[in-house]
């Protein structure tokens, strides 16, 4: 039986795929539905770069942005997670390693299921240290979906 899952979501299309599957098997079980999203320093400078048609460096993403980005990302999971039936999802927000918080949420929430896209926004970071759903799987205490 699913009484809780948790969500991954970093914004990328795999992750709003996530969250939609989430969602469905929420609503199927009667499950409890959390999101756990983590903001990046590069995701937030690639945004603020393809927003700008500028150069901005990793430098310029500061605390600030970080804050007003996962703000604007945790609303984006809720309203996604409504239109797919979760009105009164919670979004938790991390810093760090998205793998981590991911994993103590599901930890602190008891959740018999993770799911999360299989390709986020980490890219080109995943190629040297490894994506954040291969650590998900290899070190949850729980199901774990992976959503391509």
């Amino acid at each position: 039986m699913i009484t809780s899952i948790v969500v991954g979501f970093d914004g990328s299309e795999a992750a709003e795929r996530a969250l939609k599957m989430g969602c469905e098997l929420a609503l199927k079980f009667g499950a409890r539905l959390e999101v756990c999203h983590t903001p990046l320093e590069e995701t937030v400078t690639f945004a603020a770069e393809a927003i700008s048609g500028f150069y901005v460096g990793p430098t310029a993403a500061h605390d600030e942005m970080l804050r007003e980005a996962a703000v604007k990302m945790a609303e984006r999971a809720k309203g996604i997670a409504a239109e797919a039936g979760m009105p009164d999802v919670e979004v938790h927000i991390g810093h760090g390693l998205p793998a981590a918080n991911v994993l103590a949420r599901a930890k602190e929430a008891k959740a018999d299921l993770i799911v999360t896209g299989r390709r986020g926004l980490g890219a080109v970071k995943g190629l040297f240290l490894g994506s954040t759903s291969q650590e998900i799987s290899k070190s949850a205490q729980c199901a774990v979906m992976t959503v391509a």
